[in-house]
């Protein structure tokens, strides 16, 4: 079921949105270095849950798609895998390409979002993994920019596909961007690629994920035996970004803006 809400309930939504965004800050900030193990960044973020008395999307989440309950607290997605990454004993490296994707429910509300970053800064030989993910943030931006009344589902998906494609970079549709509020995930389903007109016609109160993501060698997937962590089938890295937004009568609301951060 699609859901809208009206601006009162939008108000309720902006603690959610503004816990994620400062999670991934500070994680980027202050704890994402070479040596810090994924299993460190879990906790940092079950900590921070726990003692701002939110809830955690993830712990108990079993869909279909998954082999078991998520059990952790974020997404650790290294090099090759690209989304759903299980965390577990690994210290990260210089160079590695990490995804954080976070979903929390703060009173009742769910925001979610996603960064990709380069575990040690830049370096000349990192550029394919700035590219991945600058191209991923300029898809996004993008499909933001035109998310606003009178527009459609298909428009945002083909301006995504527009952005990734015309990079060179093959664009999977099976997982992608989704309603979000008051849960983690639900209708309607915002794929990466798609054409433009077609879908629902966006209006005032919907609240929505997007989330480009590409590989760089591939737009095929594979699943580890853990059942969660999805990574490229060529053994390519991948990049994916994210924001939770709402549409308004104007501009969107982006909940999850870290930009002053």
């Amino acid at each position: 079921m699609i859901e809208f809400f009206e601006p009162d309930e939008v108000e309720r939504m902006r603690p959610a949105g503004r816990f994620v965004a400062e999670t991934l800050a500070e994680l980027t900030r202050d704890v994402v270095r070479p040596g810090t193990d994924l299993l460190e960044i879990d906790a940092h973020v079950r900590d921070r849950i726990e003692s701002h008395g939110a809830e955690s999307c993830y712990v108990d989440y079993h869909p279909s798609f998954g082999a078991k309950p998520f059990g952790h607290y974020i997404c650790t997605s290294v090099n090759d895998a690209v989304l759903h990454g299980l965390p577990h004993k690994y210290k990260l490296r210089d160079g590695d390409l990490l995804t954080l994707d976070l979903a929390v429910n703060v009173g009742g509300w769910v925001a979610d979002s996603a960064v990709s970053v380069i575990v040690g800064g830049e370096g000349p030989d990192r550029a394919e993994d700035r590219r991945m993910i600058d191209t991923c943030q300029e898809a996004l931006d993008a499909a933001i920019a035109i998310a606003v009344p009178g527009n459609r589902i298909g428009d945002i998906s083909a301006t995504l596909g527009k952005v990734l494609t015309g990079a060179g970079y093959g664009v999977n549709t099976d997982f992608g961007g989704h309603g979000v509020g008051r849960t983690m995930h639900g209708d309607p389903h915002v794929p990466n690629n798609g054409r433009a007109g077609k879908g629902m016609k966006l209006r005032p109160g919907l609240a929505i994920a997007i989330e480009p993501w590409v590989l760089a060698g591939t737009d095929q997937y594979r699943y580890d035996p853990d059942g969660w962590t999805l990574r490229s089938a060529d053994g390519s890295r991948g990049a994916h970004v994210e924001h939770t937004i709402v549409i308004t009568e104007d501009e969107p609301i982006v909940l999850t803006d870290r930009s002053s951060l």
